[in-house]
């Protein structure tokens, strides 16, 4: 009995380390996000840092750093590789301790209008439910989604009638970071 209780922690230690690294190298971060980065037996350089607007951090040691756009695993990588000048076998840790850099925008015809920060996934539909729904003078067939992407601006049509309907519903497209709903 014992065995199996053991095998069974051991399973859901394992399923928590692979989500958790799946997720650390889902999430890319951003400007305004707040970092913790710890190297074990080094407490000195255990700091908690603001990305900045420019997505831009300063780290003792190695100074400017980028980070933004980056994985949780791809910066540790990073780090290791720049801080093995200075500490033999550098032990990195980094956690986002708080996304602040997940904003949406949506403007035009809805009940509250405005800069929204989200922390889980939302599609556009939850989007609008977020800023208060459509307002009576809104045209609910000419919604769009403006998104910024390598210096060019994609747009998608939404149709609020249709995707109520349960009709098209490949328009309710999951939001990104910077996205802008516009209501007409």
């Amino acid at each position: 009995m014992n065995l199996k209780i053991k095998m069974f922690g051991a399973a859901v230690l394992v399923l928590f380390l692979l989500v958790s690294t799946a997720a650390a190298e889902g999430y890319r971060i951003g400007p305004g996000d707040l970092l913790e980065i710890s190297v074990w037996k080094n407490p000195d350089l255990t700091k908690q840092l603001v990305v900045l607007p420019d997505g831009k951090i300063q780290f003792p040691l190695v100074k400017e750093l980028n980070v933004a756009g980056k994985s949780v695993v791809e910066l540790e990588k990073e780090l290791v590789g720049k801080l093995e000048k200075y500490v033999p076998e550098p032990d990195i840790s980094i956690s986002v301790v708080q996304v602040n850099s997940m904003l949406i925008y949506v403007i035009g015809k809805v009940t509250k209008p405005g800069r929204f920060s989200i922390n889980t996934n939302i599609d556009v539909l939850q989007a609008l439910a977020v800023a208060g729904g459509l307002n009576p003078f809104a045209k609910e067939k000419e919604i769009g989604i403006f998104r910024k992407n390598d210096g060019k601006t994609l747009t998608f049509n939404f149709n609020y009638d249709e995707v109520s309907e349960g009709k098209n519903l490949e328009q309710n497209i999951t939001l990104q970071r910077g996205d802008v709903i516009v209501v007409r």
